[in-house]
């Protein structure tokens, strides 16, 4: 799937019918001078046409700085599904529905022997009532792999911000080509990706919390997403060989669930991330006026006064350019053994795709290191990119 909302062709077209309509505007005004009906449509015209061409190549140009959406068809399924293909199964007992198969290519190949297949899936909570759509990448070797083996794989869910839809993940975070990449030069083992958006009930926010009366989203990501994924592929169920990483409010959802639910994550990787949950237009009442319920979706709040979990955490952030700066070095500060803690923290980089684009690599290396498959011991060193604390 090719970006094409923001991607050069569409900004350059919506750039010049920009230029070209306040063209117009300015060798019209003159002819539109008057008091008269005609006159003040035609202006009012000219200036709604300005506003609208103008308005839209900004949104364009904003959509390809920050990645909201990969393509139209991403911007218009986030409040909605994907037609399901003639003949799939689509009774309720479906816990997950593989839609189809994502086409890509890697290095001159299509063959998914050779660099892995992706499948476009749609997951149904058996817990929670919430369905969810996104990617899982197979990597060559898992596709290659006996039933019996396919158990030793780990898994990462990586999860997208908000507002957002799983292809910015292929196509612009680019997650399996560089798992992929990273396997054949030595520097990871195979995994399988799970890639979605933390957007569950759409359009509503839920920031990955079990809301009282509403969504069930962490129900869906810690106990649904894992039972059903680790059930159509044969994968693990150990939490040791789970881990979950993501950018802005995916990496916030990353760290709670390792923080909240480790024996469902053992590791999890944040890249700019907030660490308490917001409230805002998109989130509404999250806690329905429950003070402790949350204060316990505030992760510093967690780790200065609960006791840790032994997991692994990654975080990412940079020191010019990041607001949640001095709160990454708050949370590196309050972790405390059995947990562990390692940072990347970049010169510079804003809250955006090209800096995410620069942290995932090394995010994704380190956390594939701390999962382990069943019988061995998790984790390994605790030093990461970065300084790391215990």
């Amino acid at each position: 799937m090719k970006s094409d909302i923001g991607g050069t062709p569409a900004l350059l077209l919506a750039a010049l019918v920009a230029a070209a309509v306040f063209g117009a505007a300015v060798w019209l005004w003159p002819r539109l001078a008057g008091s008269g009906v005609r006159p003040v449509l035609g202006r009012a015209g000219l200036q709604l046409a300005i506003t609208l061409t103008a308005g839209s190549a900004l949104l364009l140009a904003v959509n390809s700085s920050y990645g909201f959406y990969g393509s139209w068809r991403d911007l218009f399924s986030l409040r909605r599904e994907d037609p399901v293909p003639a003949g799939a199964d689509v009774s309720a007992r479906a816990a997950l529905l593989v839609r189809g198969t994502h086409s890509w290519r890697h290095a001159g190949t299509d063959d998914p022997a050779v660099i892995g297949r992706i499948e476009a899936v749609t997951v149904r909570g058996a817990r929670s009532g919430l369905s969810g759509q996104g990617y899982v990448y197979l990597p060559p070797q898992y596709v290659h792999a006996s039933a019996g083996r396919r158990a030793e794989f780990p898994v990462v869910l990586a999860l997208s911000g908000f507002p957002s839809t799983p292809g910015v993940l292929v196509d612009r975070l680019r997650y399996p080509q560089l798992a992929l990449e990273a396997v054949r030069a030595g520097r990871m083992r195979p995994a399988v990706l799970v890639l979605m958006t933390p957007t569950v009930a759409p359009p509503r926010d839920t920031q990955c919390v079990d809301v009282p009366g509403g969504p069930q989203a962490e129900t869906f990501f810690a106990r649904d997403l894992r039972a059903v994924v680790s059930s159509h592929y044969g994968l693990t169920r150990d939490a040791r060989g789970w881990g979950a990483m993501g950018n802005s409010v995916g990496g916030y959802c990353a760290l709670k669930l390792a923080l909240r639910t480790p024996d469902a994550y053992r590791a999890a990787a944040a890249l700019s991330a907030p660490y308490a949950a917001v409230r805002d237009a998109d989130t509404g009442d999250l806690f329905g006026g429950d003070a402790g319920r949350e204060r316990g979706e505030d992760l510093l709040w967690r780790l200065r006064n609960l006791p840790q979990p032994p997991v692994s955490l990654l975080v990412a952030s940079s020191r010019k350019g990041e607001h949640q700066y001095p709160a990454t070095l708050e949370f590196i500060d309050a972790v405390r053994s059995p947990a562990r803690v390692s940072s990347i923290v970049l010169a510079s980089g804003g809250h955006n795709y090209e800096t995410w684009a620069r942290e995932v690599p090394p995010a994704l290396e380190w956390l594939v290191g701390r999962l382990s498959p069943p019988g061995e011991s998790s984790g390994g060193p605790a030093a990461g990119p970065g300084p790391t604390r215990r």
